[in-house]
C-alpha cells in the first residue's frame, strides 16, 4: 500500500477494494466488473493478507457454485430440477407477452426464456423490463405438471448498493487534493495514474462524463483496442451498451403501440458501440434523437422528458494526420449517413480516441480504489439530484466566437468535471481554467469538422476562446489540426480556387450551381446528373409462368410512399407456406418506415389447421408490435377477391394474391430465400389509383 491507499481506507472504510484482486478473478470470466467487486467487497474487505486470501477463495467458490457459463446451462437446469432450488448470479430480463397477458423472466447464461416471476420484482426494478439487470437469483423448480413452465424466481436481489450517503461521500472528498482525488477515480476504474499524464487522465474522465451529467452528448472515435466500450458495459449498472445494428424509435424513445417510454426512460447513459454500423430503420428516429439531444425531451404521441445521456463510440480507420490534411475526409467520417450536421452540432465534446493508450496490463493498478458500484452510485446520484450548471455559468467567461450550442456543450463538460472531481463544491481558479480549456478543445473539434463539411460559413467561427482570471482572452486549439489548413481554412464546395499562372489574370467569378435544365444529355458533363423522382403510374401487366425477377418489394415498394396503413384481402393466408409468404410481405412493408398499421382479411376451410394458423399470426402480431406496428387480423368466410389497399390511394390486385411463387424443387436451392430468383406462377397484376 502507498500513502494514498492508507488514506483511502481510513476515510472510506468498507467502500474500497484492491483492484489487482479484480484483475486476478476477471480473467476467464465474462462477469461484469461491478458484479465481481460486489463479491470482493463482501469477502475481501480487509487489508489482512490471510483474510484477503480466504476471501478470494470464497469469491471463487461463489462463482464456481453460483455463476453459470453459457455452455453449462443444461447442467445448471438439471441442478435446480434435482435440488428443488439453487441460487445463481446471472443477468435477468423480463418481457411482457401480450398474447398470454403475463410477464416472463429469462436468464442469459441459465438459458431459459420462460421463467415465472412475481409482480413485486419487476415493479420494484424497472430496468428488468428494459435491458435487464445482474442479480442474485434464487431459482426454484416447478413440480406441477399442468403448468407450462419449469422454473420460477423465489427471490431476486439486484447487485447494487441498497443505500448511498451522498453527504458522507462529499465530506470524504474534502480530505483530498484535486490531484489525489483524480488519481483515486483512475484507480477506481482499474488504471494506475502514475503511468498516465494529466491529459490522458482528463480523457478517461471525459469517458465518464455522460454518467454524471444528464443529457450529455458525447462522441469518441479512434483506433481499436483502447477500451472505449468498457466504461459503458462494465463500470456502471446505470448504463447500457447497444452494439451496432438496427435502431428504432420504439426501442429508444417511445412505443406508441404499448404506450411505454423506451430506453431513455430507464438508463443514465445509452452508449452506441460501433456507431459506424448503426442502421436507422425509421427516419422519425433521427428527428426524435435531435429533439432529445437538444433539450432532453421529445413528443411522439406523448410528451416525454428524460435524463439519459447519449454516447457514440466507434473506430477511426484512417490516420488522423491523413484526415486533417485532406480536403476529402473529416473526423466524422465513420458516422452513418443518417447523422447529419444537426446531430453533430449537438455533441458536447469529441474525445480524440487516437490519443488513448492501447489496452495493456502495464496500465492496470494493483492499489486500492472505490468499489465500482459505490462510485457509480455517486455519479448516478449527482446526475439525478445535483445541478451545477448555474454555478458554472456565473463563473465562466467565454469569448465572442462561441455561439449557443458551443456555450451549452462547453458548460456541460465543465459541469461534469466539477461533479466528478469537486462534488464537495470547492474548486480553485487554476483547476477551473483547466476544465474550461479541455471543454473548449472538445467542442472546437466538433465545430472544425462541421465547418469542413458545410458548404457555407455557418460554422466558420472556430477560434473558440475564454477570458481567464487575468482578463486575458485565451484561444484554444486542437493539437491535431494546428497548421492543418485543409481543416482550419477548408475549401468550400462550389468556390473557385484562384491560381497564379504567368501572363494570365484571374478574377474571382460568381459560381452558379447547375440545374437539371442546364445539362445537355448529348454532351459529357463533369456535374453529376440531377434526376427527378420517377412519376408513379398505373400499371397492368402479366407475370408469365417460370418468370423470375419478381418480389413483393419490386411490386409494392414504389407505391408505399407516405403510407401509414395498408389492408390486405387474401383468402389464402392459411397454409404454412402461405403464412410464410405473408411474413415476407410484412417484412417488405417494414422497409417503408411510415407504415404503422397492417390489416389482414382472410379466411379458412375445413382442411385448415386453424390452431397453427392462429398461433403463427399471433407470433407475427407480437413481432410487429416490438417494431411499433399493429397487425389486425379479420376472418371473412365469404371472401374471394384478392386486393391490397394502401391509404395513400393506390390499390394493387394480384390475381393469385400473395401466393404466386412456385414451390421450390428443394428448400436448399437458389430462390428459397431470395424471391427474385424464385420461379413464378402465371398471374396478372393491376395497380391503379
Amino acid at each position: 500500500m502507498d500513502e494514498l491507499d492508507s488514506k483511502l481506507i481510513e476515510v472510506f472504510d468498507g467502500k474500497v477494494v484492491r483492484k489487482d484482486l479484480l484483475h486476478r478473478i476477471k480473467k476467464g470470466t465474462n462477469v461484469p466488473t461491478f458484479v465481481l467487486e460486489f463479491l470482493l467487497a463482501r469477502y475481501c474487505a480487509s487489508d489482512d493478507v490471510d483474510e484477503i486470501q480466504a476471501g478470494l477463495e470464497a469469491v471463487l467458490e461463489t462463482l464456481s457454485d453460483n455463476y453459470v457459463r453459457p455452455d453449462e446451462a443444461n447442467a445448471a437446469q438439471s441442478k435446480v430440477a434435482t435440488k428443488g432450488k439453487h441460487k445463481f448470479i446471472d443477468k435477468v430480463h423480463v418481457r411482457y407477452v401480450e398474447k398470454e397477458k403475463r410477464h416472463w423472466a429469462s436468464m442469459e447464461n441459465f438459458n431459459s426464456q420462460r421463467i415465472a416471476i412475481g409482480e413485486k420484482f419487476y415493479k420494484n426494478n424497472d430496468r428488468l423490463l428494459e435491458g435487464g439487470i445482474w442479480a442474485e437469483v434464487t431459482l426454484c423448480h416447478n413440480d406441477i405438471e399442468e403448468d407450462d413452465y419449469a422454473f420460477y424466481i423465489e427471490d431476486l436481489r439486484p447487485i447494487q448498493l441498497s443505500r448511498f450517503d451522498y453527504d458522507a461521500f462529499c465530506k470524504g472528498r474534502a480530505k483530498y487534493t484535486r490531484d489525489e482525488w483524480m488519481d483515486i477515480v483512475m484507480r477506481s476504474v482499474g488504471l494506475e495514474p502514475s503511468k498516465l499524464n494529466k491529459r490522458v487522465k482528463f480523457h478517461f474522465l471525459s469517458r465518464l462524463a455522460s454518467l454524471v451529467e444528464a443529457n450529455y452528448n458525447f462522441i469518441e472515435l479512434g483506433p481499436r483496442g483502447t477500451g472505449k466500450s468498457y466504461f459503458y458495459s462494465e463500470f456502471s449498472p446505470y448504463s447500457t451498451l447497444i452494439s451496432g445494428g438496427q435502431t428504432s424509435s420504439a426501442t429508444l424513445f417511445y412505443n406508441n403501440a404499448r404506450k411505454k417510454v423506451g430506453l431513455v426512460g430507464f438508463w443514465d447513459t445509452i452508449a452506441f458501440d460501433e456507431v459506424g454500423n448503426m442502421r436507422v430503420k425509421d427516419p422519425d428516429t433521427i428527428q426524435i434523437m435531435k429533439d432529445f439531444m437538444a433539450n432532453g425531451r421529445f413528443s411522439r404521441g406523448a410528451e416525454v422528458i428524460a435524463d439519459a445521456s447519449m454516447t457514440f463510440i466507434g473506430n477511426l480507420d484512417l490516420g488522423v494526420k491523413q484526415v486533417v490534411n485532406s480536403t476529402e475526409y473529416d473526423l466524422f467520417q465513420p458516422l452513418p449517413k443518417e447523422f447529419d450536421l444537426a446531430i453533430m452540432d449537438r455533441f458536447c465534446t469529441y474525445l480524440p480516441g487516437w490519443e488513448m493508450p492501447k489496452n495493456s496490463s502495464e496500465f492496470l493498478t494493483s492499489n486500492y480504489g472505490f468499489i465500482t458500484d459505490y462510485l457509480a452510485e455517486a455519479f448516478h446520484y449527482q446526475l439525478k439530484h445535483t445541478n451545477r450548471y448555474e454555478e458554472v455559468s456565473k463563473r465562466i467567461n467565454l469569448g465572442s466566437a462561441i455561439e449557443g450550442r458551443d456555450e451549452k456543450g462547453i458548460k456541460k463538460t465543465v459541469v461534469a468535471f466539477m461533479k466528478m472531481l469537486h462534488p464537495h463544491g470547492e474548486c480553485s481558479d487554476k483547476d477551473f481554467e483547466e476544465y474550461i480549456e479541455y471543454a473548449i478543445e472538445g467542442r472546437r473539434r466538433v465545430k472544425e469538422q462541421m465547418n469542413k463539411r458545410k458548404p457555407d460559413d455557418e460554422f466558420a467561427l472556430i477560434e473558440l476562446s475564454y477570458i481567464n482570471v487575468k482578463d486575458k482572452e485565451v484561444v484554444v486549439h486542437c493539437p491535431e489540426t494546428v497548421g492543418a489548413s485543409a481543416t482550419l481554412t477548408p475549401q468550400k464546395p462550389g468556390m473557385r480556387v484562384e491560381t497564379d499562372v504567368p501572363g494570365e489574370s484571374h478574377k474571382p467569378e460568381e459560381t452558379v450551381e447547375p440545374t437539371i435544365n442546364d445539362i445537355d444529355p448529348q454532351q459529357g458533363s463533369d456535374v453529376a446528373e440531377v434526376s427527378a423522382p420517377p412519376e408513379l403510374k398505373e400499371q397492368h401487366f402479366k407475370i408469365t409462368y417460370d418468370a423470375t425477377g419478381y418480389s413483393y418489394e419490386s411490386i409494392i415498394t414504389p407505391y408505399l410512399a407516405k403510407a401509414k396503413s395498408i389492408v390486405i384481402e387474401d383468402p389464402y393466408i392459411r397454409a404454412k407456406h402461405q403464412l410464410n409468404n405473408f411474413v415476407r410481405f410484412c417484412e417488405a412493408l417494414l422497409k417503408q418506415p411510415s407504415i404503422k398499421d397492417i390489416k389482414l382479411i382472410t379466411s379458412y376451410d375445413d382442411k385448415t389447421d386453424v390452431h397453427e394458423m392462429a398461433e403463427a399470426l399471433k407470433d407475427l402480431q407480437q413481432s410487429l408490435l416490438e417494431l411499433d406496428v399493429k397487425l389486425e387480423v379479420q376472418v371473412n368466410e365469404n371472401l374471394h377477391d384478392r386486393e391490397i389497399r394502401i391509404d395513400n390511394g393506390w390499390t394493387i390486385k394480384i390475381g393469385r394474391g400473395l401466393d404466386f411463387f412456385q414451390k421450390p424443387d428443394s428448400w436448399f436451392g437458389v430462390g428459397t430465400n431470395d424471391l427474385t430468383l424464385r420461379k413464378c406462377l402465371e398471374t396478372s397484376v393491376d395497380i391503379f389509383k
